[in-house]
């Protein structure tokens, strides 16, 4: 029994009411987003500390009062974009990724994932790296932000090279923290020599760098054969839905 019946006279209660503050909830959402989209599309161009309450007025066409009604200070909106572009950036990379098999395919295909947001990057920039030269030496809630976030999404590479290395994909000393610090470089790198110094072929060579890493690190295919099946029934029994 709900707790309507349980009340007759709160089912006589006019339905308006509900659905308004329902339409108007999803239309404030709706504009929140908005202002968030246009946060993000300026702070790619012009960085996090270029953000502000009346330059995102001017852009969205709104008044002051009604972007800070939706943030309340700078550093909210900051934090905010900090959020959502690290959403996205999980969308499109991480997610997609963990449809592949764990292991190498899966390092594989989040290095390709990257470098698919890398090379629309370049033309626009990443915030976490333009956050990182704003931020670095800058303490507060968004540096905060941003680290946590940068930490979180290496945290995710470093797990899935550890399973790879678990796997017999990787030598037994492979040292999965240089790996990803390596992988992680390339990265940044790339976005160096593009963005700053204009030079040409990065992606190239990036990827270059990668299957130079693996080179270096990955086990032989006769010897990943060879791993006894009861250690492999044993792994599978104990993942996790989180892989």
């Amino acid at each position: 029994m709900s707790v309507t019946e349980l009340n007759p006279k709160t089912s006589r209660r006019p339905a308006r009411a509900p659905a308004h503050e329902g339409r108007a909830l999803q239309k404030g959402q709706q504009t929140k987003m908005a202002i968030i989209d246009a946060a993000l599309g300026l702070a790619s161009q012009i960085g996090l500390e270029g953000l502000s309450i009346g330059v995102l007025a001017e852009v969205t066409q709104m008044s002051k009062s009604g972007v800070f009604a939706h943030f309340g200070s700078r550093e909210e909106l900051q934090i905010r974009v900090i959020r959502e572009y690290f959403h996205r950036f999980e969308q499109e990379i991480f997610y997609p990724a963990l449809k592949e098999p764990r292991g190498l395919p899966r390092v594989r295909a989040l290095f390709a994932n990257w470098m698919k947001r890398v090379a629309v990057e370049i033309q626009s920039g990443c915030i976490f790296i333009s956050g990182a030269v704003e931020f670095d030496d800058r303490p507060g809630l968004v540096r905060d932000a941003l680290a946590s976030s940068v930490k979180t999404w290496l945290a995710a590479v470093h797990r899935a090279v550890t399973q790879a290395k678990e796997d017999g994909h990787l030598t037994a000393d492979a040292d999965e923290r240089q790996i990803v610090f390596e992988i992680h470089s390339l990265i940044l790198g790339l976005h160096y020599e593009a963005r700053f110094l204009k030079t040409p072929g990065p992606i190239t060579r990036a990827n270059i760098g990668f299957e130079h890493i693996l080179a270096r690190y990955r086990r032989e295919p006769a010897a990943i054969k060879k791993q006894p099946a009861a250690t492999s029934r044993k792994r599978k029994s104990t993942e996790t839905p989180k892989e």
